[in-house]
């Protein structure tokens, strides 16, 4: 493994309390520290812009110059030489990547380049070639790029080098080498196709959990990520143990006993076409706290999930049932397409304001459109007064005064609600 490190004279704003240099510096001396004691490993290191520094009027695009070379044991001498290195010059990246492709020592083995730079290409090379020439010759090698702070636009140049991570913080560099350093160590990858009803690895954005096959044991936590060419990230996982997939969607997909086949990559796919489910609230002129509760056609006895007004989720393709917890409660029969979404409108409520000179036993009920009176809610017993958001409709309250022990004097009187307006009335 061979690993090209920039300390050119790139222009490099600080990481909190360090340049980008220093941080990279700290951070491959660690990764080194980890690499010890690998079984058939063998790394070099690989330094340009370090040597000649920028004139007004000149800049030595033949900086470039293999510091430490492949050896078994060369680790602690490559930490050494990072320690010392101090950023002078240009960055000459496409002659640096053609010379480290002639320091592998077998063409034969498995060779693999991580590039570490801040800047782009300042001399008259264009990496894209050098890439080209390479493949061309039938040079086996595997690059990485390690982009440090560098715009994602600038990024893409680097797209025809081989495969690339940006690196925007301390901690994301951090992760992104451990990360590049895995996929050159390990040949087996894994990737998580959640496809859409048409078959395509098109869903994202949903945390997984993967566990030892047949036990509570959680072994990786993942958000699945589509990467810049919108295909499922590549993922590292132990070969050498059976999984049980949870894809926390709503409805949640499980798959049971996974294997991974080793030294190759694994396309691990499941069906997850999901659509949306948005609550909208109409003409309302202040905000109001109304909850959706969403279930499956066929389970209303179990809740999936509680909408927000003025929200919007995603569902598993298929039939649901929403109940709309308003007074009184509406109810929704629910089709969630591939990509689609079905809108739930919900009208602004009413306020209904109710005074009693007595504690008042008394019931509030809907007329539905057949003349059918619904039950709504319950006056306050303990109360003289009271108040109720309503949805807009006809309404009849029931009641009596607590104290008087006669169902003659049972009383109702009708009144109607209107959205954003104060209904009172005095029992």
């Amino acid at each position: 493994m061979n690993v090209p490190l920039e300390v050119s004279n790139t222009p490099s704003t600080g990481w909190r309390d360090q340049t980008r240099i220093e941080v990279a510096k700290e951070i491959l001396a660690q990764a080194l520290d980890s690499l010890k004691g690998s079984a058939n490993l063998e790394i070099a290191l690989r330094v340009y812009g370090h040597q000649s520094p920028i004139t007004p009027t000149f800049q030595d695009c033949n900086d470039t110059k293999l510091e430490v070379p492949f050896g078994p044991d060369n680790y602690d001498r490559i930490k050494d030489f990072i320690r010392i290195i101090r950023a002078k010059g240009t960055t000459p990246i496409a002659r640096s990547l053609e010379a480290a492709a002639e320091d592998f020592p077998d063409l034969n083995s498995r060779n693999v380049i991580i590039l570490i730079t801040d800047g782009l290409e300042a001399c008259d090379n264009d990496p894209c070639v050098i890439a080209k020439k390479l493949h061309d010759k039938n040079i086996g090698i595997t690059p990485f790029v390690i982009g440090l702070g560098l715009d994602l636009s600038y990024l893409e140049q680097f797209k025809c080098i081989g495969s690339y991570s940006e690196a925007e913080s301390k901690s994301a560099f951090k992760n992104a080498l451990k990360s590049v350093v895995s996929k050159a160590l390990v040949n087996t990858t894994v990737q998580i196709n959640l496809n859409d009803i048409y078959g395509k690895p098109s869903e994202t954005d949903v945390s997984m959990f993967l566990y030892k096959s047949g036990t509570d044991e959680l072994k990786y936590t993942f958000v699945h990520t589509l990467n810049r060419y919108n295909n499922p990230d590549t993922l590292i996982l132990d070969p050498n143990i059976k999984y049980d997939l949870l894809v926390n969607t709503t409805p949640k997909i499980e798959l049971k006993n996974i294997s991974i086949r080793k030294n190759t990559h694994n396309t691990i796919v499941v069906d997850a076409p999901q659509g949306f489910i948005k609550t909208r609230l109409l003409n309302g002129n202040k905000p109001h706290e109304i909850e959706t509760r969403i279930m499956l056609e066929n389970e209303s006895q179990k809740t999936l999930n509680v909408q927000d007004i003025n929200s919007i989720d995603k569902y598993i393709v298929g039939n649901y049932t929403a109940e709309v917890l308003t007074l009184p409660r509406s109810y929704h029969k629910i089709k969630v397409t591939q990509s689609g979404t079905y809108t739930i409108d919900i009208d602004a409520p009413g306020t209904f304001i109710y005074k009693c000179s007595n504690l008042t036993i008394g019931q509030i009920f809907v007329i539905n459109e057949t003349g059918k009176l619904d039950w709504v809610c319950n006056l306050d017993q303990l109360s003289t007064n009271g108040q109720w958001f309503l949805q807009p409709g006809q309404y009849r309250v029931v009641y009596r005064q607590k104290n008087i022990k006669s169902t003659v004097y049972t009383y109702s009187q009708d009144f109607r609600i209107y959205s954003n307006k104060i209904t009172s009335l005095n029992l």
